[in-house]
């Protein structure tokens, strides 16, 4: 996206973390037309004193003990009034919210001690900031009928990526990739979106979910889309047709890059379990399987119902949800193992039965599990061969390059 000429300075950097190269951000100036405008330097400031203090407030949880007035409360009981909730949201019974569906998911695992208040005025605040940077720019060279959309596009893009100055002292900073724990091995909420919320850091599953919740409330189409151990977003244009945005790295990769991880067959393409739209049932249904793994970190539990509840749940508005069916797969096998320890027979034979007809359906509809050091080589390929794997009209589009 051009920049406007009276109040848009850009300063361009670029800064490599470990294997994966997270592109450099322009940074945009947007102000009153009366200010002063003043060109600063991102890197002679310190991290903590970019924090935006408008979007990035306190949404920590109170760690303290599961209870309400009337009763002690466990984990499964704020579970499953979580679950309650996203299942009416699937059933039409409430009005699909993918924003609630994420909070909601991640209060259970804190027991219900997060804001929505707070957690709405983030997001809000957020939004603001994106319209504001829409109304001091313009889209050039788009002159399609879509190109409302594709501009509120552009504006979420340029709001995770690039740092934004508007008014004096303020500004916002760019999301950054969380490499200390982006598989939320050592603290499962890493990958929350009140997690990045708050430390402006987040990885592969809460970037591609806050912008999926600010496409929403701007009202643009946005679409989540899998890959192995990764998710990212998916878009239409009229004139690109359809094309994928990448919010670890910062780029537009081309399908093929998504399909170089080796992992992705064409029998998952075909079955749609990879490199698919999610919609909104489906990316509502995601988080109900998000919701049984924060339950099984927390608790270790397979054996109840409550795993399996979720994701039959998940397979009944999402079918192809590979995710879910390898988990169910998984805890069946923990169970058979129990009922086999206990010689329970009857039991681990009924469970073995149905645990390896989904482990046999996940390989014939393309399933393949990718080891993490392939993933992270996967991932840093993105930046190490841009000239093969990245759309240069997309990037010069919204990245001024």
């Amino acid at each position: 996206m051009q920049k406007q000429v009276i109040n848009i300075s850009l300063i361009i950097g670029v800064e490599i973390i470990l294997l994966i190269t997270i592109s450099a951000c322009h940074t945009t100036k947007m102000a009153d037309t009366n200010e002063q405008i003043t060109t600063k330097d991102t890197t002679a400031v310190s991290k903590k004193a970019t924090v935006d203090t408008l979007h990035r407030k306190t949404l920590i949880h109170r760690n303290t003990p599961i209870q309400s007035q009337s009763k002690q409360l466990n984990y499964l009981d704020y579970y499953n009034i979580a679950f309650n909730e996203l299942e009416n949201m699937l059933k039409d019974n409430q009005p699909l919210d993918f924003k609630r569906a994420v909070f909601i998911t991640e209060n259970a695992y804190f027991g219900d001690s997060l804001s929505y208040k707070k957690f709405n005025k983030s997001i809000d605040s957020l939004v603001r900031i994106t319209n504001l940077w829409m109304n001091s720019n313009k889209l050039k060279e788009y002159s399609f009928p879509d190109s409302i959309s594709v501009k509120r596009n552009g504006a979420i893009f340029t709001l995770m990526k690039d740092t934004i100055y508007w008014k004096e002292g303020i500004f916002h900073t760019p999301f950054q990739y969380d490499f200390e724990d982006f598989l939320g091995e050592k603290e499962w909420s890493s990958q929350f979106v009140t997690k990045l919320l708050l430390s402006g850091s987040g990885n592969c599953h809460s970037l591609p979910y806050l912008y999926k919740i600010l496409a929403d409330e701007l009202q643009t189409e946005a679409y989540l889309s899998l890959a192995p151990n990764h998710i990212y977003i998916k878009h239409r244009s009229i004139k690109w047709g359809w094309y994928n945005t990448e919010l670890t790295s910062g780029e537009f990769p081309t399908d093929a890059w998504v399909k170089a991880s080796g992992y992705i067959t064409l029998d998952a393409i075909r079955n749609g379990i990879y490199m698919d739209t999610l919609g909104q049932k489906e990316s509502v249904a995601l988080c109900v399987y998000d919701l049984a793994k924060g339950y099984l970190t927390q608790t270790k539990n397979y054996q109840d119902s409550f795993v399996l509840k979720c994701c039959d749940l998940v397979l009944n508005y999402d079918p192809q949800n590979i995710n879910a069916i390898i988990l169910k797969a998984e805890t069946l096998k923990r169970q058979y193992n129990v009922f086999k320890s206990n010689n329970e027979i009857s039991k681990a034979q009924q469970t073995y039965t149905q645990m390896q007809q989904l482990y046999v359906k996940g390989l014939e509809m393309g399933y393949r599990e990718m080891p993490l050091t392939m993933y992270l080589e996967w991932l840093s390929s993105i930046n190490l061969q841009k000239d093969k794997y990245v759309n240069s009209e997309l990037n010069r589009t919204f990245n001024n390059r």
